[in-house]
């Protein structure tokens, strides 16, 4: 009989690399225990990985949607807290016009012109509203201000002057000459604002439209895709008649009631400014309805998506996911034989015959 030696050596080889490989079982086995999903798709899905791609792509969709729906209703909420907000200031306005109107005193004039003062400049700052560095009532040009201010030295004040002194040189020759608008009839003055003023504050596209004076907005609005299959207006612009019409009044209130006019005329001016303003209000009201029907829109796309996404994620898990019950009682099994290992790599540095002299 023939006696082998074995290298205490070679044992503690072998066991270091049990050890190594029993670690990294170890990582991955408490990797899928923490996850409750396989650690390597690919090893253990084999030929359905494809399927497991193809569901990570849909939730990856699921998810760009809704993070780009969050814009779109911070856009949406961005644009209705400005159109209330114009929205009151067209109220008030017509409001102390029609006071004005039923009684005219010089208390009520101050009332009606101040209040117009405040509601031009309040509608200027609300067209001009901005959220993430784009301008809300622009558009699809989202990087334009919209709205320049009624002014002095605006393109716009500059179109109404042209246009009165236009419309006073066509009128026919009287005595005395007309040379301001204080000489105006009723019937003068009911032509110059139905017939000069309004088709100044036609749509842009019409010919003889004076609103690029006041508007660099698109009349295109923003759309965006909300589900795979729903697409909607998710903005507004600054170009709609509710706009144009407060503009209009706006106006006509400004330059018209402050002349020294006859009651008689005045009336007719108070009237055409509550008309306007009445069909501005009529027109801010429907388009915060459109923002509302997008808004609701979002809100449902959003609740759809959600279910989507947990439907999706749950054959996700059917798929890739493993028994955490099994995977559990193995990583407990590893523990204990990496911990008998450690104790045989232990006695194996032990021995020695240095041990035994």
């Amino acid at each position: 009989m023939k006696t082998s030696f074995v290298s205490n050596l070679a044992v503690q080889n072998a066991m270091r690399l049990t050890v190594q490989r029993g670690q990294a079982e170890m990582i991955k086995l408490n990797t899928e225990v923490t996850t409750g999903v396989h650690s390597d798709y690919g090893l253990a899905l084999g030929g359905s990985t494809s399927r497991s791609v193809s569901i990570s792509s849909q939730i990856d969709r699921l998810a760009t949607l809704k993070s780009t729906n969050s814009i779109v209703t911070q856009r949406l909420s961005g644009s209705q807290e400005a159109l209330k907000t114009t929205l009151d200031a067209a109220q008030k306005s017509l409001s102390s016009l029609m006071a004005f109107r039923d009684s005219k005193t010089d208390n009520l004039l101050k009332t009606a012109q101040d209040q117009n003062t405040a509601a031009m400049t309040t509608f200027t700052s609300a067209a001009n509203t901005s959220l993430n560095g784009e301008y809300l009532f622009s558009g699809v040009n989202t990087d334009v201000k919209p709205v320049t201010g009624y002014t002095d030295t605006s393109a716009a004040k500059a179109s109404y002057d042209a246009a009165l002194t236009t419309f006073i040189g066509a009128q026919p020759v009287q005595a005395p000459p007309l040379t301001s608008v204080s000489q105006f009839t009723k019937a003068q003055m009911t032509d110059f604002i139905e017939n000069t003023l309004e088709p100044m504050y036609a749509d842009p596209s019409v010919a003889g439209s004076k609103w690029t004076d006041w508007s660099s907005a698109s009349s295109q609005n923003m759309t965006s895709r909300i589900s795979a299959n729903e697409v909607i207006q998710s903005s507004t612009n600054i170009n709609a008649e509710g706009s144009r019409k407060f503009a209009l009044a706006s106006v006509i209130s400004k330059e018209l009631l402050s002349a020294n006019l006859s009651d008689e005329v005045r009336g007719a001016v108070t009237d055409k400014a509550v008309e306007y303003m009445g069909e501005a209000v009529t027109g801010l009201i429907s388009m915060q309805s459109n923002l509302g029907l997008s808004e609701e829109r979002v809100k449902k796309a959003n609740t759809s998506l959600e279910a989507q996404t947990k439907i999706v994620k749950a054959h996700q898990l059917d798929l890739e996911g493993i028994d955490p019950i099994q995977a559990g009682s193995m990583l407990k099994s590893l523990e204990l034989q990496l911990q008998t290992s450690y104790t045989l790599t232990s006695r194996l540095q032990q021995l020695s015959l240095i041990n035994f002299l």
